[in-house]
């Protein structure tokens, strides 16, 4: 009988003894600023194929949403930006795994009005995540991409987060 780490495949992974899953998964973050710069460098750490999406071409990134599929995981980092609510109404035609955008949950949400505005259906207004991440008091951009990136492996692992298991 071997050690845990050689008959546990989950333990194999993380001593390094075993590849991890290398699933094809997109992480798109729109708007350029300190936290989709987080988002993409964790995430491309993490396996995620990442693109940066900004409407404004002096922010760098790409600036027309490109063909998203059901690997893709979206987070909107600003919800000030002009442009959230048909950069959001592109992003729901396609057929994405998940969407969220950042922001206080106790202020209003205003991609809602923003939206509805633009004629989408409630049904793929809901399909819009927020808050989003887990809830570790994060404060810095650094800390608000990792609580984002933890709550989208908890979510596509189909777990709820935390310490609980």
């Amino acid at each position: 009988m071997g050690t845990p780490h050689e008959t546990d495949p989950s333990c194999a992974v993380a001593h390094g003894d075993a590849p991890a899953d290398a699933a094809e998964r997109t992480l798109v973050a729109v708007f350029a600023g300190r936290v989709a710069e987080h988002l993409l460098r964790y995430g491309a750490d993490l396996g995620y194929r990442t693109v940066l999406v900004d409407p404004d071409k002096d922010r760098g990134g790409v600036t027309d949403l490109p063909h998203l599929d059901a690997t893709a995981d979206v987070v909107v980092t600003d919800h000030h930006r002009p442009e959230l609510g048909p950069v959001l109404r592109d992003v729901l035609t396609q057929p994405v795994r998940w969407v969220g955008v950042m922001g206080n949950p106790r202020h209003p949400a205003p991609h809602i009005p923003a939206l509805t505005e633009l004629g989408v259906p409630a049904a793929d207004i809901a399909r819009v995540r927020r808050p989003i991440g887990l809830n570790i008091g994060s404060r810095t951009p650094a800390e608000i991409a990792i609580a984002t990136l933890a709550g989208l492996i908890a979510d596509r692992n189909g777990r709820p987060g935390g310490f609980e298991f």
